[in-house]
């Protein structure tokens, strides 16, 4: 038996064996957040991928507020900030005129604890770029051009089956493989949902020529009587062209009504924008890639079973109105990363994992019913869009047991908010929470605490703090409000009662 790094499948011998401690199927958005994450906590990590490379397509393209938040926290904000771009205001043509403006997002201003406002466009292809950069700068890298044709577990482990020959061997595996995961489907887990549109869909990423078309505006092109609100629920053909930022490219999306199938071919492509649009196919330049869907929303009826788990598109599958899918994605990855980090390095009981499907399904499920509803007309693309609303109130990892009679302070469960951090230290609250810690805020009370392990808690003592009152918070590492409370008995009751002893010394 042959053992290879954990850097790279070196060896396609049959009884070659590969050592890590969490295999991550695919190398999309998911895949990459989670073993960025997993790098900067020290979990060995390998990421296999059976395409030749990163996907190439601009498909998801809208990166919400509360991922960019987690971006801020895994050191790629920056890049994503200058690759995007904010989503053009849109434009209704018909027969070649335009008709006026359409404002598809609700606007909202920056609040010092809410200092994204989003959603910021950027292609698919580019976010997936600059995590796979991020995650090499962390040491850690991809096996491309390799597939998982079948996967086992034992007590002690998951072995996956390579398509090249050889195995896998770790501790717990993600599938990570999208929609039409090969992980999910060996593991018997079936998908709940419904075709949210029965007509299929054509996304594909072009070059028009100078002067056909303004990079000013979002332009759509409804079919005859219908208003773009009406989402992708109309009963005709369309089409919407959107400039993407900081490149000559354009990304086409259209639908295909009356039996007719999608041509992916270049002339394809230039015959459907002649067909919806003013445009000529000759306007159409270059045609950079090409892809068609069947709009559909289906959860995974489970998003574990046993050391593997599922996040991303193999857990659940969005309509891409309103620009949910990759957010949420992301989203089940940051909500992993720390619990496998915690129980990998620090201890924790494994036990702790068993809250990923306790709250990342539930908010899968309400971001489906919202991708949905958008799709239809019916929702808009507004406050819940931006995803900071989203939390874990019901969650056993959240537990309230402060005594603040106000409305506005945030509770456990909720995304812990931004705020000055005040004194003479300077900086933001994010800044204090960004890395793979936990945070301690002891606003206004100098209450005698346990003791943290310091470089698994921070504590910042505050004299005032709002939005947060009095008190103390512990803050997740994943951004969320842990526990709320007001002294150390009830600190340590938190710490027990979750499986969250190893933040103490007391274990």
């Amino acid at each position: 038996m042959t053992l290879n790094s954990v850097k790279a499948i070196t060896s396609n011998h049959p009884d070659a064996v590969t050592t890590t401690e969490v295999l991550v199927v695919g190398a999309g958005p998911t895949g990459l957040s989670l073993a960025v994450d997993l790098a900067r906590r020290g979990v060995r990590a390998l990421v296999v991928e059976r395409s030749a490379g990163l996907f190439p397509g601009s498909r998801g393209k809208g990166v919400q507020p509360r991922t960019l938040e987690v971006f801020d926290d895994l050191g790629v904000v920056g890049a994503i900030l200058a690759a995007g771009g904010a989503p053009p205001v849109g434009m209704v043509w018909r027969g070649g005129e335009r008709q006026g403006e359409y404002r598809m997002f609700d606007e909202q201003e920056p609040t010092d604890a809410a200092p994204y406002t989003g959603p910021v466009l950027v292609p698919q292809w580019r976010t997936q770029e600059i995590l796979y950069a991020r995650l090499t700068e962390l040491g850690g890298s991809v096996a491309f051009g390799t597939e998982v044709t079948g996967i086992a577990q034992d007590a002690d482990g998951v072995t996956a089956h390579l398509a090249g020959g050889g195995t896998v061997r770790a501790a717990y595996a993600v599938a990570a493989d999208g929609g039409r995961s090969a992980v999910r489907r060996a593991l018997g887990i079936g998908m709940t949902g419904e075709t949210v549109d029965p007509q299929p869909m054509l996304v594909a990423d072009i070059r028009i020529a100078d002067g056909a078309l303004d990079r000013d505006n979002w332009h759509m092109f409804p079919p005859a009587g219908a208003h773009p609100s009406e989402g992708a629920a109309g009963s005709g053909d369309f089409a919407a062209i959107c400039p993407l930022p900081g490149i000559p490219d354009f990304q086409l999306v259209a639908r295909f009504t009356g039996g007719a199938e999608p041509d992916l071919s270049p002339d394809g492509v230039r015959e459907a924008v002649a067909a919806r649009t003013h445009l000529t196919a000759a306007d159409v330049t270059e045609v950079r890639w090409a892809s068609d869907f069947r709009p559909r929303a289906a959860l995974a009826d489970a998003f574990r079973a046993g050391r593997v788990f599922l996040a991303g598109d193999a857990a659940h599958v969005h309509s891409p109105a309103g620009g949910q899918g990759l957010n949420t994605s992301v989203q089940d990855a940051y909500n992993l990363g720390w619990k496998l980090g915690a129980v990998l390095r620090l201890g924790a009981d494994a036990g702790l994992l068993d809250t990923y499907e306790e709250e990342r399904r539930a908010n899968a499920a309400r971001m489906l019913d919202l991708s949905t509803r958008i799709h239809h007309g019916t929702g808009r693309r507004g406050a819940a869009t931006r995803q900071l609303g989203l939390g874990y109130r019901e969650s056993s990892l959240s537990l309230d047991t402060s005594t603040t009679t106000s409305d506005t302070a945030p509770r456990a469960g909720d995304r812990a908010p931004d705020a000055p951090l005040g004194g003479t230290r300077g900086g933001r609250l994010f800044d204090a929470f960004r890395g793979p810690h936990f945070t301690l805020l002891a606003v206004a009370t100098d209450t005698e605490l346990p003791y943290l392990k310091p470089d698994l808690v921070h504590l910042h003592r505050m004299a005032e703090c709002a939005p947060y009152g009095t008190g103390l918070h512990l803050i997740r590492p994943d951004g969320y409000i842990a526990w709320t409370g007001q002294d150390e008995p009830g600190l340590r009751k938190y710490l027990t009662s979750t499986k969250l002893e190893v933040l103490s010394s007391g274990t």
